[in-house]
């Protein structure tokens, strides 16, 4: 049985009296499609159970106190996006209100986005500074000091605007002879990122200068986008030449502000940073130069005073009296060593002779001369008692004038009876 069409007054066709689920939602899109508020709406929402697509599509629920949507942001309008999208947060969206067929579904198909209640392009900023801090790109181990005493100075800036000239004037007021090379660039709009960057590179490659000025003058945020460049941000962190961030006022601050070796509230501020003050240093070198010539004129007249003192002096008057005064002092200290050298020897010798005669008085040949001996046995021990021998045992008699060997042929004690 097939089925029997409707027509409206207009004579659109409506739904069939007997109808397929895709008839049904094709008949709710065309409505949906048709209505004219739907497709160019503006609200006001927060984002909730965001889910961002390898592909680069984004898929999310926008809700309020009392409802929620579900929403698609497809790539092509996701990448146009200067902040990163985040569960919580609040928003404004341009979108059109569509049906998805197969899953009969409405939803909201969103081609714009902004934060609501906060600029985009201050939430874009906090969220690239925390990024790259996390990264590491702001570590003050990693910035390099200024140099002293540059022999070049590279600027990056507009060559038309006035923070060069400020830049030119303060630098060589400070040291006239100082040279700068100037790399003009964009300062704004979408072409300063690229330029910016390339000047930064082209310092690098080339290492012509010694120190890095980047900046303009102040502005809105808008203004100064240019210097929140990720892109620039990593040629700056990445170079081997020191960078000296100058934009805006002090109050303006950049990401290149966070990343540059030295941050400067100023242009001008930025040339008094890298350029020696001449006109200081000229007088600390006079004053360097003063304190040495009177010091020197201080140590000469510490010694042509004490020139004159020798000169004034008896020994240089008549160095022969001093000479016979020295020779008589050396006679008279020659007298005196031989006479306690005599002494010395006198009292030597005569403790020489008086241990020679305790000496003597102990030596065992002297009790021998007077017509003793001592008797060895054949071992060489002195034989002190009779028990010490035996019938029959050689023995040695030592006499004053030399030995006498003999044969014991009876040994008899104190005790013994003759027979």
């Amino acid at each position: 049985m097939g089925a029997s069409y409707r027509f409206d007054d207009n004579g659109r066709e409506l739904l069939p009296v007997s109808k397929t689920v895709s008839q049904v939602n094709e008949y709710i899109k065309l409505l949906i499609e048709e209505e004219i508020q739907l497709q160019d709406l503006y609200i006001s929402a927060e984002i909730s159970n965001f889910k961002h697509h390898s592909v680069g599509h984004m898929y999310f629920t926008l809700k309020d106190e009392n409802s929620e949507i579900r929403a698609v942001m497809f790539r092509s309008y996701a990448s146009r996006l200067n902040f990163r999208v985040e569960n919580g947060m609040k928003v404004l969206v341009h979108a059109r209100v569509g049906v998805y067929e197969k899953a009969g579904s409405y939803q909201l198909y969103v081609d714009s986005m902004q934060p609501d209640g906060i600029g985009s392009l201050y939430l874009a900023f906090e969220q690239l500074k925390e990024r790259l801090m996390k990264e590491g790109l702001f570590d003050e181990s990693h910035k390099k000091p200024l140099p002293k005493f540059p022999k070049r100075i590279g600027v990056v800036t507009s060559p038309t605007g006035a923070a060069v000239r400020d830049i030119i004037k303060v630098a060589k007021n400070r040291c006239p002879f100082i040279n700068i090379l100037l790399y003009p660039s964009a300062v704004q709009g979408k072409d300063a990122p690229y330029e910016l960057t390339q000047a930064i590179e082209h310092f690098n490659l080339l290492d012509s200068v010694d120190v890095i000025i980047i900046g303009r003058g102040g502005g809105s945020i808008e203004d100064l986008w240019g210097f929140n460049d990720e892109g620039l941000a990593r040629a700056i962190y990445n170079s081997h030449i020191p960078v000296v961030s100058a934009v805006g006022h002090e109050i303006d601050f950049t990401i290149c502000d966070f990343v540059a070796d030295v941050r400067a509230a100023t242009p001008s501020h930025g040339a008094e940073l890298v350029t020696p003050n001449c006109i200081e240093l000229k007088n600390k070198v006079c004053n360097l130069y003063l304190n040495m010539k009177n010091n020197i004129l201080f140590t000469i007249s510490d010694y042509r005073n004490l020139i004159n003192g020798y000169m004034s002096s008896g020994a240089l008057k008549n160095p022969m009296a001093m000479f016979d005064q020295k020779k008589m002092r050396l006679i008279t200290s020659s007298d005196r060593l031989y006479s306690s050298m005599d002494l010395k020897n006198r009292e030597c010798r005569g403790d020489v002779q008086r241990i020679s005669a305790q000496l003597t008085a102990l030596n065992p040949l002297a009790v021998l001369s007077r017509g003793y001996g001592a008797v060895f046995s054949n071992n060489g021990n002195v034989i002190k008692s009779i028990e010490q021998v035996n019938k029959g045992e050689i023995i040695t008699v030592k006499i004053s004038d030399g030995d006498i060997t003999a044969e014991i042929i009876k040994k008899q004690g104190k005790g013994d009876i003759n027979a």
